[in-house]
């Protein structure tokens, strides 16, 4: 079963673009042509090989359901299927965010406000 959510993390820079109203994408994301999502449980990992030595980091947790059908699952790191989103991000469907901050293990913790 796939999760009702997805998360994206993001410079503070793009979260400013983000709650001004709607993200296009990273560098990254535009160079492939989807906005990267990571479930829960790939969140750490994908900070930890995709964003290692930064700071000032944040995490969005967006609703799945609410873009439809221009989120696909693909293939990826490992076989994985991550959540890709084909298209913007709009503000609306961002259900909580917030500076990135990780649990005593290390794991990313989840946002908590929005």
């Amino acid at each position: 079963m796939k999760p009702a959510t997805a998360f994206k993390v993001l410079t503070a820079e793009q979260m400013a673009v983000l709650e001004a109203g709607s993200f296009d994408g990273a560098p990254v994301d535009m160079a492939d042509g989807y906005i990267h999502l990571s479930t829960f449980d790939q969140l750490t990992e994908t900070v930890d090989k995709h964003f290692a030595g930064q700071d000032d980091l944040h995490v969005a947790e967006v609703d799945l359901e609410a873009l439809g059908e221009a989120v696909k699952w693909e293939p990826s790191r490992g076989g994985q299927l991550f959540p890709h989103l084909y298209g913007s991000l709009p503000l609306e469907v961002v259900v909580a965010y917030g500076p990135l901050h990780r649990d005593d293990a290390g794991r990313v913790q989840r946002p908590v406000t929005g």
